[in-house]
């Protein structure tokens, strides 16, 4: 009898180790460890360095952007010092471009060409989301996410890549390529918050 009853006490303790492990291995993929919280983001605050090649020269670029779902998407740029403080502001349908040194505003009423700009991550959430040529790839450290461009007649915006920090689950960069694989655009992530 008693052989029996500490048989059913291990047996309960292993079942309740079993059942420990399956809850928080599923809270862990429930709370983010994977890159499905970024997929479904609805805003984002990121500092982001962005380098932007052409034929003849590359212009660096440190800038703030901010995009809230159905509301507003800018960018403030930091550096190069001469465009110090523009701001370009897209909300309800209106392009809103700021230099607050100079004091000047313009307002572009009807402005829809904005919905193809490749600087902002939710544009390649949107395109990746919405592709059937996204893929997905995984490392140890990183999971890399790639889809084409909304607007596949510009040839120098074909392809976009998001690599995303496994362990942060938050982008590290993303690339913006033409059609002959070279990247025209580079965005790195120096901090990121989203919701």
């Amino acid at each position: 009898m008693k052989n029996k009853f500490i048989f059913l006490i291990i047996i309960f303790c292993l079942i309740l180790i079993f059942l420990l492990i399956f809850f928080k291995t599923y809270k862990n993929e429930e709370n983010g460890n994977n890159n499905n919280n970024i997929l479904n983001m609805s805003s984002y605050t990121a500092k982001i360095e962005v380098t932007i090649k052409s034929n003849k020269n590359t212009t660096k670029y440190k800038m703030i952007q901010e995009y809230k779902e159905g509301e507003y998407s800018k960018q403030i740029i930091e550096e190069p010092e001469q465009i110090y403080g523009l701001t370009m502001e897209y909300k309800n349908n209106n392009l809103k471009i700021e230099n607050t040194r100079l004091n000047l505003s313009n307002i572009y009423e009807g402005y829809n060409y904005i919905t193809e700009n490749n600087l902002f991550l939710n544009e390649f959430i949107e395109d990746y989301n919405n592709s059937k040529n996204a893929i997905r790839e995984e490392n140890d450290n990183e999971i890399i996410l790639t889809t084409n461009c909304r607007n596949s007649e510009n040839r120098y915006q074909s392809n976009k890549i998001l690599t995303i920090d496994k362990q942060t689950n938050k982008p590290k960069k993303m690339e913006v390529q033409d059609v002959n694989k070279n990247t025209t655009v580079y965005i790195l992530y120096n901090e990121i918050s989203y919701k």
